[in-house]
């Protein structure tokens, strides 16, 4: 087959990389091959490289261990073995090969280097960091081994050793910004402060016209509360660079720090004012500024920030965010759930915010927003089983029963067994079941409720009320119904169920009594109640006085056929 001549350059390049020389180390005894076996091994090994650079990693490692069967002694091949069984994940193989090339020839700086590289990942550092020291001594050109070097003492917490690497290294390239780093995040292990804030120092002297080297500075003064030493480094990037926000927000933060509001807040309002200022920025700081609010001035500047925040950053879910929480202690609730929804609509995956969302429109008693607000949770969280109840919630309170039945179901199938919400879940559907006229999983989920919790009195007042009102088991209707008003001898809601329960079973003097009780705790309130104790007159022959109620019942909103029936006809 026809070699192309990218492919020849690609073998080429291998077999001057892997195998720089077949013959081997002077004075090393070898095993004796002929001139024929050493070509079929230079043959087999190239084959096995252009499988290596195809990435056909198992037939390159049998066509190279055949050629090392030929050739044992030759540190080329295993240097490329070794190549291959990392490709492969096996470092253990790889290891093994690395160290009989090395052994074959160890002046070759490429072995030496992959021999270092698999010693650190076996974390035999002292055996890599010997490498590196031997590489160091034999290439001081290249300041990399050095690195390498400090490397392999840091993961070992040599940190003395390290620096002295680092220190080496420097004085072949001079100050470098990544080194400097290094050193700085060694003393601060060490915790020598003063140390790690000499290298910020000499990094600003070895270009002092680089800002950021001084804001990096700065902020590690202030990292150690050396606060009254940064303020002159603020003060000189802002006197090169006087638009510089990160500096305007350091000292905004420094000023925070020391209870000087005013001047916190002009350097806030500067660097709010830069367009050039992420807005992931401004919140964070925002958010450490709203943390120290005291006083009605610094709230009202906190809002004006969070506004012009969101203004110039209308994609930040984190700006809206913070917006609304300082809306909502405003007590500015619909202004705030708005802000919230919007966050919640540019990052869905903000749980806690359409918590807060939906709390706000249950509290708002905004019903169509409820819904659509937790259609929207659902959308994103579809096993939260309190988004289905809140939304099978609102649709009992629209009456659309079939919708709350269908969230509802979900809801229970969802919901942790041992959670507070199962009651009020069993509850809730068997008003919805009964809203849909099936009576017999109403009565279930009703059952089912009282049983978690025999003293639910919103279960107590519904289940018997409902059962009246198909005069269905009318003896546990009763039961509930009394249960509850011996609980609530003065609410007029629960007098009324129990009065009318004993209505539909017949007993109307008994129903009388408490209907007439209704009337007096709740009745200036409740047209339902002031109908009910018009029929119970008329049951016990005061016909005028039932009439009388009936029309002041109409007269309340009860508009009804049944009542206007009555009415007309002054009779049941």
């Amino acid at each position: 087959m026809k070699m192309s001549v990218k492919w020849g350059l690609l073998v080429l390049l291998a077999w001057v990389l892997v195998a720089p020389a077949w013959s081997q180390k002077k004075g090393r005894k070898t095993t004796e091959v002929s001139p024929e076996q050493q070509a079929e091994a230079e043959r087999i090994f190239t084959e096995g490289i252009k499988f290596y650079v195809t990435e056909d990693y198992s037939r390159a490692v049998s066509l190279l261990e055949k050629a090392l069967e030929i050739q044992p002694d030759n540190a080329g091949i295993c240097f490329a073995l070794a190549q291959v069984q990392q490709k492969l994940n096996d470092d253990t193989k790889a290891l093994s090969y690395a160290e009989r090339a090395f052994l074959l020839d160890d002046g070759n700086k490429y072995y030496s280097e992959l021999l270092a590289n698999l010693y650190q990942k076996k974390r035999s550092y002292a055996e890599a960091a010997k490498l590196y020291q031997v590489l160091m001594q034999k290439h001081p050109e290249s300041n990399e081994y050095g690195i390498e070097l400090a490397s392999v003492y840091l993961q070992q917490d040599k940190f003395d050793e390290a620096l002295k690497a680092y220190d080496r290294v420097e004085k072949s390239l001079g100050i470098n910004e990544e080194i400097t780093r290094q050193k700085q995040l060694i003393f601060l292990k060490q915790n020598k402060i003063d140390d790690a804030v000499r290298e910020g120092e000499r990094l600003v002297a070895s270009d002092p016209s680089e800002v950021d080297y001084m804001v990096d500075l700065a902020e590690l003064l202030m990292a150690h509360n050396r606060n009254e030493q940064a303020i002159p480094w603020l003060e000189k990037i802002l006197s090169i660079r006087s638009d510089n926000a990160q500096a305007h927000i350091m000292l905004a933060d420094l000023y925070r720090r020391k209870g000087d509001i005013e001047r916190c807040n002009r350097e806030l309002e500067i660097a709010f004012n830069d367009p050039n200022l992420d807005g992931l920025t401004k919140a964070r700081v925002l958010t450490s500024y709203m943390a120290m609010l005291t006083d009605d001035k610094s709230k009202e500047n906190a809002l004006k920030f969070a506004q012009s925040l969101v203004r110039t950053n209308p994609q930040q879910p984190q700006a809206s965010v913070l917006y609304a929480d300082l809306l909502l202690q405003k007590g500015e609730k619909s202004a705030a759930r708005d802000m919230y929804i919007r966050a919640a609509r540019l990052d869905k995956s903000m749980k806690e915010v359409w918590d807060q969302v939906l709390l706000l429109d249950t509290d708002l008693k905004q019903i169509d927003s409820l819904i659509l607000h937790s259609e929207e949770a659902i959308e994103v969280f579809p096993n939260q089983a309190n988004y289905w109840y809140t939304n099978g919630s609102a649709y009992l309170f629209k009456r659309n029963y079939d919708k709350s039945v269908e969230a509802l179901e979900e809801a229970q199938r969802l919901i942790d067994d041992s959670s507070e919400l199962v009651k009020d879940i069993d509850g809730m559907l068997g008003d919805a079941y009964n809203g849909t006229g099936q009576h017999a999983k109403s009565n279930e989920a009703y059952e089912a409720a009282l049983k978690r919790d025999p003293n639910n009195d919103q279960v107590l007042n519904n289940y018997s009320y409902f059962l009246s009102l198909r005069k269905e088991n009318l003896p546990r209707a009763l039961e509930l119904a009394n249960k509850l008003v011996g609980r609530h001898p003065k609410n007029g809601t629960y007098l009324d169920t129990y009065g009318w329960v004993l209505y539909v079973s017949g007993d109307y003097r008994k129903a009388q009594t408490y209907l007439e009780q209704a009337v007096q705790n709740n009745g200036s309130n409740s047209a339902t109640i002031i109908e009910h104790y018009g029929d119970v007159l008329f049951q016990v022959g005061e016909k005028e006085k039932a009439l009388e109620y009936w029309k002041k019942a109409k007269s309340m909103g009860q508009n009804t056929p049944q009542l206007d029936k009555k009415i007309t006809a002054a009779t049941l």
